[in-house]
């Protein structure tokens, strides 16, 4: 499976989006070097908060008793993990303790990262792969957690793999969102498919659709308008530009992730939990993890909406979308 961003919001300027990452061109779009330390670097605000929360209780546990759990419930809190996650990883946690005493601080610790690591995993799926190009990706989400910013970004990230990627503008409700794109499709080096402003999203896909074909593209990347679950007529639009894509290549859209701002918490995943099951989404691009200490929401995202985090955004550069590895995370925020 896939993961995500730290961009600009979707009313970014196209002018700043292009300065954002400075020189960067498409050759420059591999994969910097270090990945796990920029993910660490990006949860730097969660650990400092959770893992010293965390290290307190290592140093000052001999044998964990009850009051080392409480303790444990407030740093999972804390984080933003949430009430329900955090009482599943405590009632676990007692569930050994009374079966095989849990043998200090370390241990628990040990116990801990794997309890998380197990939730983050467990929605996990293989990417979906169509008999023939090209793998159609929406992305959806609320005006404002990064959806155009994030749509660009993973065009450089699988640009970067040798993939080649079209990209759809199918926000024609937000005046600059075209503008915007095409900014991010010209410093990712792919092509874009638009309308104009106003436009049909459905027909400007099928128009996307119908050149990917053409092309054997291997991605088409689609960046849908901005909409609440509520908004009737945009989900009604969403639908339609579903059945359009189903109608033209079985099974499309092959993935349908949601753009999520991480800094948000647990007011973001509420809206969240509505809005997936309107819009039938398979995954969650996690943006600007880095600008947060309560990263432990993509745990709560894990096991409240049994969805995969795919990529998460650790920064305003093209190549600051990082594919989410639940070990990798789970080291980052507690080693």
């Amino acid at each position: 499976m896939i993961r995500l961003f730290g961009g600009k919001d979707d009313g970014q300027d196209p002018a700043e989006a292009e300065n954002a990452s400075g020189a960067e061109t498409g050759a420059e779009l591999g994969a910097k070097p270090g990945f796990f330390s920029r993910l660490k670097q990006a949860v730097t605000r969660t650990r400092e908060s959770f893992s010293s929360r965390i290290g307190d209780i290592v140093a000052l546990t001999r044998t964990v008793d009850e009051a080392a759990l409480e303790d444990l419930e407030t740093a999972l809190l804390t984080s933003d993990i949430g009430v329900q996650t955090t009482t599943e990883i405590l009632d676990a946690l007692r569930e050994r303790a009374l079966r095989q005493a849990i043998e200090g601080g370390e241990e628990l610790r040990t116990l801990l990262k794997a309890q998380i690591q197990a939730i983050l995993e467990a929605p996990q799926h293989p990417a979906q792969a169509p008999a023939a190009p090209p793998r159609v990706t929406f992305l959806v989400g609320v005006n404002g957690t990064g959806k155009t910013t994030s749509a660009g970004k993973l065009a450089a990230w699988y640009r970067a793999r040798k993939r080649t990627v079209l990209l759809c503008a199918a926000d024609t409700f937000r005046a600059a969102a075209i503008e915007q794109l095409e900014v991010w499709a010209s410093r990712s080096g792919v092509e874009m498919i638009k309308t104009r402003h106003g436009g049909d999203p459905a027909a400007v896909l099928f128009d996307a659709i119908t050149a990917a074909k053409a092309r054997a593209t291997d991605e088409l990347i689609v960046d849908t308008a901005g909409r609440l679950h509520t908004k009737s007529g945009l989900m009604d639009e969403l639908d339609k530009m579903r059945r359009t894509a189903a109608r033209l290549i079985p099974g499309a859209p092959h993935e349908v992730l949601l753009v999520m701002d991480a800094t948000t918490g647990q007011n973001g995943l509420q809206q969240a939990r509505q809005f997936t099951e309107a819009a039938g989404v398979t995954g969650i691009v996690l943006t600007k993890l880095d600008g947060t200490a309560k990263g432990g929401i993509a745990v709560a995202i894990a096991r409240e909406l049994n969805l995969p985090v795919c990529f998460v955004g650790v920064g305003e550069q093209m190549t600051d979308l990082l594919e989410f590895s639940p070990a990798d995370f789970v080291d980052a925020l507690l080693d």
